[in-house]
């Protein structure tokens, strides 16, 4: 088990949240929770329980993997830095950074020793700065807040970008709708109603201006009047071309 390098706070700091629901779920390696010291897996558990996420032991790749706003983060979690033996760590970031885009690699170095071996090692076996993102931190409880950290933050940011995204498409729906209505109702005799039914019935201004008088008849309640005047409005350039009084 990896030795304790700091005394558990009696306090669980909590994430600022949105929402009283689920932030998102834990998976957490069993084979690595089998490795660490029960204390320090107790901590783990109310630390997610108090920023309402579940916790879930799998037999994953990752050290854990957050589920949070839609995205998928990944962790390995190096909690007892050896500084004679580091070259296992390194091969396994390189293996797991071409199966998860979203990999964060936290590592606790409470020592000046360890801090020293892991910045000559970090060059010695050819990392990339930010490809993956390496975390240190002095103890154990600082990494895994950091961890949660980065899941929260990642997964606000997703969650976001997809409210700005369904925000714009929503925007867009409007203002294509009213162009729809503004094209629609310059047609002599048809008002909102009858160009939310050609909308709902038949579709787009191209659909409406290939149905025939006897479709609209049939699909919508337009009056037999108002959907000749909709099929000449399209096709008899007599009608289209003329002057119109609204």
């Amino acid at each position: 088990m990896s030795n304790l390098n700091s005394s558990y706070r009696h306090s669980t700091p909590q994430i600022p949240s949105n929402s009283g629901s689920s932030a998102g779920v834990c998976m957490m390696n069993t084979k690595w929770r089998d490795e660490q010291h029960p204390s320090f897996i107790n901590f783990i558990a109310s630390f997610l329980s108090a920023n309402s996420f579940r916790l879930n032991f799998v037999p994953i790749a990752p050290d854990c993997i957050f589920n949070c706003g839609g995205l998928s983060v990944a962790f390995i979690f190096v909690t007892n830095w050896d500084c004679q033996n580091c070259e296992p760590i390194f091969s396994r970031v390189k293996k797991l950074k071409g199966q998860f885009a979203n990999l964060y690699v936290v590592v606790s170095l409470p020592t000046k020793e360890q801090n020293d071996s892991f910045v000559h090692s970090y060059f010695k076996y050819g990392m990339e700065l930010g490809k993956p993102t390496f975390v240190p931190v002095q103890d154990l409880e600082m990494g895994f807040e950091k961890i949660v950290k980065i899941a929260h933050s990642r997964g606000t940011c997703k969650r976001q970008d997809a409210l700005s995204k369904l925000k714009a498409e929503r925007k867009q729906s409007v203002q294509g709708m009213d162009n729809f209505l503004r094209v629609v109702t310059s047609i002599p005799g048809i008002d909102n109603h009858d160009a939310n039914a050609l909308n709902q019935a038949i579709g787009s201004i191209e659909a409406i201006a290939k149905a025939s008088r006897e479709y609209i008849l049939e699909n919508t309640d337009l009056s037999a009047d108002n959907a000749e005047t909709v099929t000449k409005f399209f096709r008899d350039p007599k009608f289209y071309l003329g002057p119109k009084l609204n």
